[in-house]
């Protein structure tokens, strides 16, 4: 018996022996890495590698994807606004109505700027843009018979009700930056549009950095 068993081991080891080390391991890393491709990317893995840039099909920086409530709500939190004590064009409000309001003149266009979002974003974060928020706030205090409509503004993708929210709260956040720096609550007005007023009808990438804003109109009182 003792014959039979050594017999048995060394069969065993040679079986063993003859799959080269590491196949089994490489093969099951490179399945999984497929499975986790397809899944990621959809069925279209193969053909997508074709296209060209502007055309790729798979997640790039401008990909749309809706921002959760549960990410804006703290932000939104901290950003609580006190309300408008009377709106445009209401009776005692002594101002026209929102469809009144104009674009600014060639001069005053020059201090209310438009300012430029990323991607499904809603803050002002880039200094060129603050530097601009601080030029209209020192002007409004210097002019306070001057009231301004902040018009939230979107890109096309997405659904209309998604878009008209992120427009608010666009419009809110240059608001609540205005009154941060001291202009009067009664002065500022927001308006969201959604994707309903496209700088650029065009659907591609700089079509849509054009789209993605908020501008202003004015009314200036006598």
């Amino acid at each position: 018996m003792k014959w039979l068993y050594g017999a048995m081991a060394l069969l065993l080891a040679a079986g063993c022996q003859s799959r080269p080390a590491g196949v089994w391991e490489g093969g099951e890393t490179s399945y999984a890495k497929n499975l986790s491709e397809r899944s990621f990317w959809g069925n279209q893995l193969e053909s997508s590698l074709a296209l060209g840039e502007d055309e790729f099909l798979g997640p790039s920086s401008e990909e749309f994807i809706p921002l959760a409530e549960d990410d804006l709500r703290p932000q939104l939190a901290s950003q609580a606004l006190p309300p408008l004590p009377i709106a445009p064009g209401e009776a005692g409000s002594g101002l026209p109505h929102m469809n009144q309001f104009a674009k600014p003149n060639e001069w005053l266009a020059s201090v209310f700027r438009t300012i430029y979002f990323n991607t499904d974003e809603y803050v002002v974060r880039e200094k060129e843009y603050l530097n601009y928020v601080n030029r209209m706030a020192a002007y409004l205090k210097e002019h306070p018979k001057t009231y301004i409509v902040v018009e939230g503004h979107c890109d096309q993708r997405g659904p209309s009700a998604y878009n008209l929210a992120l427009g608010t709260r666009r419009a809110q956040q240059v608001r609540t930056l205005l009154l941060q720096r001291g202009v009067r609550n009664e002065q500022i007005h927001t308006v969201s549009y959604g994707k309903e007023k496209l700088a650029d009808p065009a659907n591609n990438r700089l079509a849509w950095s054009k789209n993605r804003r908020v501008e202003f109109r004015i009314h200036e009182k006598p």
